[in-house]
């Protein structure tokens, strides 16, 4: 059996949802991952390829990855809402897609920005096995800190050169928590040329074991 994609569509809180679900090959799935792309004004979509390279990582490593346009891109209904809206919108594709079972969280630029907001609000109410922030525009927006028992099974990623969001901007964040950060040498913020080692550093992330919280 090969992995494959299908495309959804689901009530959000503005209206319809446009959603693609990446299904692995495996008949048995280990849990599943939803993944925010990057800012919905600035040509940010479900199909951005870090977003889909991030999808393919879990689904390598058995998990079904949801992608999802926020409201206002593409079949999606409403307006860009500064993140308000779209942590809705992460909340409501999540709540359709995983309402229980393990559950993983991923987020590219402004997704990852709403996604560290959506586990500021459900953990430590619901489990999150893994998260993955890559790209984490801090220089823009209020990234939510990252609950400390949960950074053993956090991945920060980012490249050295990203001139879309400073690295520095991202160690400014991490710092006070003493949340460790992937730095990728000479990299910019699309990973051009380095997706594999960016999809090969997720699915070590996603495969390896669970600590204890």
């Amino acid at each position: 059996m090969k992995a494959s994609t299908r495309k959804i569509t689901l009530l959000g809180p503005a209206g319809v949802l446009e959603a693609a679900v990446d299904e692995p090959a495996s008949e048995t799935v280990r849990g599943v991952a939803i993944i925010a792309h990057p800012h919905p004004l600035f040509g940010g979509t479900m199909d951005n390829k870090v977003v889909q390279t991030v999808a393919r990582a879990f689904v390598q490593c058995g998990w079904r990855a949801v992608r999802f346009n926020f409201r206002g891109v593409g079949g999606s209904a409403g307006v860009y809402d500064e993140g308000r809206g779209e942590l809705q919108d992460l909340l409501a594709v999540l709540e359709d897609q995983a309402p229980q079972g393990p559950l993983a969280l991923a987020g590219f630029s402004f997704g990852a920005f709403v996604t560290s907001t959506a586990v500021a609000q459900l953990w430590p109410h619901r489990d999150i096995e893994k998260l993955v922030l890559v790209g984490t525009a801090a220089s823009r927006f209020g990234v939510a800190p990252i609950a400390t028992d949960l950074h053993a099974r956090t991945l920060v990623v980012h490249g050295e050169v990203d001139d879309t969001v400073p690295l520095t901007s991202v160690m400014d964040w991490a710092r006070p928590q003493n949340l460790p950060v992937t730095v990728i040498p000479g990299v910019e913020h699309f990973f051009h040329g380095q997706l594999p080692l960016l999809r090969g550093l997720v699915a070590r992330h996603v495969m390896s074991s669970l600590p204890p919280v």
